[in-house]
């Protein structure tokens, strides 16, 4: 098994106990894994939309849902496309307008702790 590093951060470990968790899921149901793989990744590609905005739609539905994997998940997809925090936030802040008091309770607990886990490995690397 490829030997990760310690996560520095609530946020690395989440994304790295859902990647452990896919990988197992991937080797019990492949067929399952490969189709969804694909479909995700063609979803995801660039388009009429950019992969930018299409991480921030994501990250609202995420919040809107109240999956934590997929909130942390698609944050560091959004930073990774270069969204900033001001972007990220008005994201949520439209999730909220529509999900009301469960979406803005995870975007004043977990997006702003996922911010900042990100924001300080970015600057130590």
């Amino acid at each position: 098994m490829e030997h990760q590093h310690e996560p520095n951060n609530m946020s690395e470990a989440a994304i790295l106990e859902y990647k452990e968790g896919l990988g197992v899921f991937t080797k019990k149901m492949p067929k399952i894994a490969e189709h969804y793989n694909a479909f995700t990744e063609a979803c995801f590609k660039e388009g009429a939309l950019s992969q930018k905005e299409k991480q921030l739609i994501a990250l609202g539905i995420a919040l809107f849902a109240q999956d934590e994997y997929c909130i942390i998940y698609h944050i560091k997809g959004c930073l990774d496309q270069g969204a900033s925090e001001d972007e990220i936030l008005e994201a949520v802040g439209v999730t909220a307008a529509f999900g009301g008091g469960a979406a803005m309770s995870q975007a004043v607990t977990l997006v702003q702790d996922t911010l900042t886990d990100f924001n300080q490995n970015n600057k130590e690397n």
